[in-house]
């Protein structure tokens, strides 16, 4: 517990759903799990597919989670220059249906993982359990339901302490951390793929009950994303969008319609007795960030997915913190999506951000 905590300098939110993860429980660690691993040389893995062919330096890592899942993590050691870093890590955290391509999408010059390696960070970038590079389990298949039992409760717990506790342990420094969102059971299903044919139906669904335009399925999820290339979500979309666990979209359609932070809720107060030892499932106690640790959030006036009114639940729980450890940055243009796509986040977002990290 005291290793984790100690290794993260600070937190950015980049929208701030993932404000459960900077929080929820660093301490289910077993450092036994959380050993090094040899650098993996994967042909189709994203260092040779998304970041050497850009002139970049890269590694591909692997974790194993204490409950047994093996997780992809990606190392941007140094920029194009092949300078030595002389900044601390950077652990990139995707959202919801993304992977670590989230941060290497745009030209180097636009996207966040190049920009924080050419600015001298040690660049790690995370892939959640789930996701195509992080699709193993010690025991369990994906073909498994067993494999799917998860939702970002898991990730909070296993998933984020893995990869900071190995950052740690890899490097021996303090971390900064950046995580960007996070953030159906009636299907039958364990796994919710977002192209696949059940995904369609449900969208397509969704908008004739809501009386909804779907042409541009991101702007109704996400917000009218203003700075995007096109280009770029072309070569976005070309990448299959990983699946989720249906537990996963559950729990977050959960808390939309609790208005709670909770963890999972098992629909009937004698499971959540066995799992929590209560009838109701507990709730995240976001007070409970301590007041002098660094944060940084970010978030946009259109964005539907973490709205300004949501955010503004969060601020009102960090009312009391220090007020030279907290920034709190709000672009008035920027939907959800623009934070990691955005063809000016690097003005807008980045350069702040990296501001924040020198002080801290």
């Amino acid at each position: 517990m005291a290793s984790t905590v100690v290794s993260l300098s600070s937190i950015v939110l980049l929208c701030t759903i993932t404000a459960v993860q900077g929080r929820k429980t660093l301490h289910h660690l077993n450092n036994e799990w959380l050993t090094s691993y040899s650098v993996i040389n994967d042909i189709d893995g994203i260092c040779k597919t998304m970041v050497e062919t850009q002139g970049y330096t890269c590694e591909e890592h692997q974790v194993t989670t204490e409950d047994g899942y093996i997780l992809s993590l990606q190392r941007i050691p140094v920029g194009r220059s092949s300078n030595n870093t002389d900044k601390p890590p950077v652990l990139l955290q995707h959202g919801i249906f993304c992977d670590a391509l989230t941060w290497l999408v745009n030209s180097p010059d636009e996207s966040l993982g190049f920009i924080l390696a050419d600015n001298g960070y040690d660049v790690w970038l995370a892939n959640t359990r789930g996701t195509k590079y992080s699709n193993r389990h010690i025991s369990l298949d994906p073909d498994d339901m067993a494999y799917w039992d998860w939702s970002w409760d898991e990730l909070a717990s296993y998933d984020l302490p893995a990869f900071v506790q190995y950052v740690y342990n890899h490097t021996g420094q303090r971390i900064h951390y950046a995580g960007h969102s996070l953030d159906i059971y009636w299907l039958g299903l364990r796994e919710f793929v977002p192209n696949g044919d059940v995904a369609a139906k449900f969208a397509k669904d969704l908008c004739h009950i809501l009386n909804f335009d779907c042409s541009n399925l991101m702007s109704l999820f996400a917000g009218p994303n203003c700075c995007i290339n096109s280009s770029t979500i072309d070569v976005f979309l070309d990448h299959e969008p990983p699946p989720t666990a249906t537990k996963n979209l559950v729990h977050l359609s959960q808390m939309i319609r609790t208005g709670t932070i909770a963890q999972y809720d098992y629909g009937n107060q004698e499971q959540n007795m066995q799992h929590y030892g209560q009838p109701l499932p507990p709730l995240y106690d976001m007070t409970g960030i301590l007041n002098e640790f660094p944060l940084f959030i970010s978030y946009g006036g259109q964005d539907t997915l973490s709205d300004v009114k949501d955010v503004q639940v969060l601020l009102n729980d960090l009312k009391d913190h220090d007020w030279n450890k907290l920034v709190v940055l709000l672009n008035e243009d920027y939907a959800h999506v623009d934070f990691v796509m955005g063809v000016n986040a690097n003005q807008m977002i980045y350069d702040p951000m990296m501001d924040f990290f020198k002080v801290n």
